[in-house]
Formats: structure tokens, C-alpha cells, sequence
């Protein structure tokens, strides 16, 4: 049983950092699988691995992480088709910028927001890490947040077959 909350944890981690690995199906494979793992702890191992992935975004967004000096483009010259990129992204970025004096300016608001989305994932939990760190959340608050409401997501996730398989047996 150990390995697999291992595994769990490994799996939940690394879909924190790459959003194309689905911890959801995992975490119902898995309960299906091994039907003897507690919900709770599976749901438990699960929220510590994804609140601890999402750090790394956290940190970044807050600026606290810097990308090594490979990762930097180098300068290039102004073309027609980069001013045209600039353009269009010139509205994403007023409302993204917009977006951010909204929730330094209301905290609760933030709070509320990352919560919600750390269960339902509406918004998308992705986003609000980032704008939780673009804000500057205060990490216990981020951390606290995040592990109750992935718990709840998680947990709720890794009861359900249980449930039903009631209903159809």
C-alpha cells in the first residue's frame, strides 16, 4: 500500500508542474485498482504532492525563482509580425494587469477566489497560483488554502467509486 501512495504522490507532483498529466483519472484508477487504500489518506498524500508542485509556479509567479540564463530569449529585432503579436496581446495583459490591482487592492477577494478554485478548479487552479503569486499571497496562506481544498477535491474524488459501486451492484 505504501508504494502505491508513493506513486500517488509522484504522480500528483509531477501533474502539478506538467498539466498535461490528469491526477484526476489516476487518483479513480487507482481507488478502482486497489480498493483497500483509504480515501482519505489517498486524497490526504494526493493535495500535500499537488500543493507542493504548485509551489514552484507560486514562487516563480512572485518572483522569488528565476529562470537560468539559457532559458531567456535573446533580444530580437522589431518586426511587422512581433508588433502584431504585441497588439493583440496588448488587451490580455491590460486585463491581466487589471486583474491584479483588483486582488492586491481586495485580499479576501484573492482568498476566496484560490479557494473556490482549489476545489471546483473554477477558475483554473493553474491561474489562480499565478495570480496568487503575481499578488503576493502570504505563503501560509497560500499553502493552508490549497491543501484544504485539494483535500476536499481529492478526498471527494477517491470516495466516489465507492459510492458508485453501491448504486450499481
Amino acid at each position: 500500500m505504501l508504494a502505491w501512495l508513493f506513486l500517488a504522490f509522484g504522480v500528483a507532483f509531477s501533474s502539478a508542474l506538467v498539466p498535461l498529466v490528469s491526477v484526476e483519472l489516476f487518483v479513480l484508477g487507482l481507488i478502482a485498482q486497489e480498493p483497500h487504500i483509504h480515501w482519505l489518506v489517498l486524497g490526504a498524500v494526493v493535495a500535500v504532492a499537488q500543493v507542493a508542485g504548485k509551489l514552484v509556479y507560486y514562487f516563480a509567479a512572485r518572483g522569488s525563482i528565476h529562470l537560468p540564463a539559457f532559458l531567456h530569449r535573446a533580444p530580437r529585432p522589431l518586426t511587422a509580425r512581433r508588433v502584431r503579436w504585441e497588439l493583440r496581446t496588448k488587451r490580455f495583459r491590460a486585463w491581466v494587469e487589471t486583474v491584479k490591482e483588483k486582488c492586491e487592492r481586495h485580499p479576501h477577494w484573492m482568498f476566496g477566489t484560490y479557494s473556490v478554485s482549489s476545489v471546483l478548479g473554477l477558475p483554473p487552479y493553474m491561474a489562480t497560483v499565478l495570480l496568487a503569486g503575481l499578488v503576493r499571497m502570504r505563503l501560509s496562506t497560500f499553502i493552508g488554502a490549497g491543501l484544504v481544498g485539494r483535500f476536499i477535491r481529492f478526498s471527494l474524488l477517491a470516495a466516489s467509486p465507492a459510492l458508485f459501486a453501491g448504486w450499481f451492484l
